[in-house]
């Protein structure tokens, strides 16, 4: 993070939080409790390779990642936007805020988080029920935003690809720059395994659905803060593809034990609930086959990422890092599927 990016995404955050396009306000009489406090006040919420995010007041500003592709960008904020996805997806603000070192940088209402000191709260039915709802609009619903790209898609209506095998490549691409380690041994083994849409080599098996790419609890906000309804935040990864692989990253914990059963069956029961169409509805039914491929690639995912970080940290894998590396062990030298059998 450099202090240019902060100071150019603070002007956007306070722009964005102050509509109106006047200059900030004296602080002493400022409408908006952070100008108030300092009125050069920022506070940075984020700062990772694949964005940059800071708050002023009620709004945020992001700076997204070094190679965001323009089109597929601009797609994916007019889907966040539009009208058919209220109540699912946070909508951006209309700032035209342009961009930053070349990244792409938009404005988004402050949400209240999930709080990791609270797991008991974590809403586990909540996230099931945004993502039935997600990858239930009809793709058709969307299409007054068809447009063009050079890259390949499994669907022309001009929505992109889901981009989560893509960043498991990347993940893995990390891994093999890490250098040797004998833990990339197992990741790597069981990566290879994998069908190649997983590894985002091949388009994804149908149906197609929308699709978040990233799903994980700090994708979710309350909006209005602090005690509105829950919505899906981040639309980088956002597209068409397989919707199991929206439901993976919990299912790869279960299976790992990273997860207890009670919160996977919240979750995925309301998921069914819902109609969500990656799993059978019927409770009775087995979800594994459909989710089976998907969670072994964010289990190698996440392991792969864990051992890149350990090495760049000079340290052995921790206790939770060799559950994943330990579970892509597994899958290397398994025929079946991962599923909770496996875990044991």
């Amino acid at each position: 993070m450099t202090t240019s990016v902060v100071r150019a995404l603070g002007r956007v955050a306070r722009d964005a939080a102050h509509p109106a396009g006047a200059p900030t306000p004296d602080p002493a009489s400022a409408p908006c409790p952070t100008c108030r406090a300092c009125r050069q006040s920022v506070t940075v919420l984020a700062d990772r390779p694949d964005g940059t995010v800071v708050r002023h007041g009620e709004a945020v500003a992001k700076a997204h990642a070094d190679g965001t592709d323009p089109a597929e960008h601009r797609v994916r904020l007019a889907v966040a936007a539009h009208p058919r996805l209220a109540g699912i997806l946070l909508p951006p603000l209309p700032v035209d805020a342009g961009d930053v070192d070349g990244r792409p940088v938009t404005a988004w209402p402050y949400g209240t988080p999930v709080d990791p000191a609270d797991p008991d709260a974590a809403p586990w039915e909540q996230a099931g029920t945004l993502l039935a709802r997600l990858h239930s609009v009809p793709p058709a619903d969307l299409a007054d935003l068809a447009g063009s790209t050079d890259r390949p898609r499994p669907d022309l209506r001009g929505l992109p690809v889901m981009r989560g095998p893509a960043k498991a490549a990347r993940a893995l691409a990390r891994l093999r720059a890490a250098g040797p380690h004998p833990a990339a041994v197992p990741v790597r083994q069981a990566w290879e395994q994998l069908p190649a849409w997983a590894r985002g080599e091949a388009p994804a098996p149908g149906p197609y659905a929308l699709c978040h790419g990233d799903l994980h609890l700090g994708q979710l906000v309350r909006h209005p803060a602090p005690e509105g309804p829950w919505l899906l935040i981040d639309v980088d990864d956002l597209g068409l593809g397989a919707p199991a692989w929206d439901l993976a990253r919990p299912a790869a914990w279960y299976a790992t034990g990273l997860l207890p059963p009670e919160p996977w069956q919240r979750f995925l029961g309301a998921y069914r609930a819902a109609r969500g169409p990656a799993v059978p509805a019927d409770p009775a039914a087995d979800p594994w086959p459909a989710l089976d491929v998907a969670a072994r690639a964010l289990t190698v995912q996440t392991a792969a990422l864990a051992v890149v970080k350990s090495v760049a940290e000079d340290r052995e894998p921790d206790e939770v890092e060799l559950l994943m590396i330990d579970a892509c062990a597994r899958i290397a030298g398994l025929a079946t599927g991962l599923g909770p059998e496996a875990s044991s």
